[in-house]
């Protein structure tokens, strides 16, 4: 061979280690390639070298939470959550919305959930999210502080507060002596054109109380008819259906209507810190105790964020501050000591109704539906 193809050889050969070096090398150049036969192995004499944990992803530093909560307890949740763990300041994005969008939301999100928390469910939403697969399982620090009741027997969801159902009034234009004293008293027509309901099917709140409106004659009767008819003649002293909670609010405090259907815990909240003239009665036959929940969204691209929130949120401090300032009924046993005077003086008054949750959870979006198409508006 002559002199000047050995020196081409020569090069070649050394081209080849030196690219065979380059791909199998210390894993800097984005490989960690070894050949089957020495993976495993380390030089003699040499102790195996520590692999420094990678970091977890940048993606864990964010939390996305749909909630139907009212928007102050939205800010002070944000505002504890960022103070406890400041990596994720400004990195918790909230999306409030109504009960049943969330589900429809989280439903049609399943093969690419986008959410970590759902932060304000009923009983019924919640269970039903749960035989859809849309709910994770997990075992929270507080599940043992939660009564069976008020959870989920496999860990899915967990109840944060209880909602009792009342009836609410302006105080401004209905005489203590003439206010309705029972459900059915709001179907009297001296009510026609006074009442003044949240829009029913995207209210979490008030899907509850229609379907147990239904579900009294339900359990007698074993079909929903006479609590058609009762929803149809408290559709004629209905005036009308406010699109949301604030035109509600808004409409019964401007003299619109004088009476609505809602949940306890924001009539109080609207009452004592937004200055609204509004009063509460509890109906004699008791109130629906709708439990409202919270659940980790089953495929939640940030879990561990989402658990930290969830613990430092069922907290017995956080808990009982939300009671004392935002009139929380916790599902949590909370030590007397930290229940707040309002608590206690309401607690011997509520008489919970006997409602099949079970049956009203399988039915109520059938009940809903129909109510939407054949009765509302239809009762004048």
């Amino acid at each position: 061979m002559s002199t000047k193809w050995s020196r081409r050889l020569v090069g070649l050969l050394l081209a080849v280690g030196l690219i065979a070096a380059g791909c199998g090398g210390s894993g800097n150049q984005g490989g960690s390639q070894t050949p089957p036969a020495t993976q495993n192995q380390q030089p003699q004499n040499q102790q195996p070298q520590t692999q420094t944990p990678a970091p977890a992803p940048q993606e864990e530093t964010r939390l996305v939470i749909y909630t139907g909560r009212d928007q102050s307890i939205i800010d002070l949740m944000v505002a504890k959550f960022e103070e406890k763990y400041p990596e994720y300041k400004g990195k918790v994005e909230v999306l409030p919305m109504g009960a049943q969008e969330i589900m429809e939301r989280v439903r049609a999100e399943k093969a690419n959930p986008q959410g970590d928390i759902w932060w304000g469910g009923t009983q019924q939403a919640l269970s039903l999210a749960v035989k859809e697969g849309l709910l994770a399982k997990i075992n929270p620090e507080f599940a043992s502080k939660i009564a069976d009741g008020y959870k989920d027997p496999e860990g899915h969801w967990y109840g944060e507060m209880l909602l009792p159902e009342v009836i609410m009034y302006n105080k401004d234009m209905i005489p203590a002596d003439q206010l309705p004293k029972d459900w059915d008293d709001l179907i009297d027509p001296k009510w026609k054109d006074q009442i003044i309901i949240r829009a029913v099917p995207a209210s979490g709140t008030m899907r509850t109380i229609y379907a147990a409106m239904i579900d009294r004659f339900y359990a007698q009767d074993g079909k929903p008819d006479r609590g058609y008819e009762w929803l149809l003649k408290l559709d004629a002293n209905t005036k009308e259906y406010a699109a949301n909670p604030t035109d509600m609010y808004l409409k019964i405090t401007r003299q619109e209507g004088s009476l609505s259907l809602w949940n306890l815990q924001d009539v109080l909240i609207q009452a004592e810190q937004e200055g609204m003239p509004f009063g509460y009665i509890i109906p004699e036959s008791g109130v629906p105790i709708l439990v409202d929940g919270v659940g980790m969204i089953a495929g939640a691209k940030h879990p561990q964020a989402a658990e930290k929130f969830l613990n430092l949120l069922f907290s017995e401090e956080v808990q009982a501050e939300l009671s004392a300032s935002r009139f929380q009924i916790p599902a949590i046993a909370l030590d007397e000591s930290l229940q707040p005077g309002w608590l206690k003086e309401l607690t011997p008054k509520l008489k919970a109704m006997d409602l099949q949750w079970d049956v009203m959870a399988e039915k109520e979006a059938e009940w809903i539906g129909y109510w939407d198409e054949n009765i509302k508006g239809k009762g004048k």
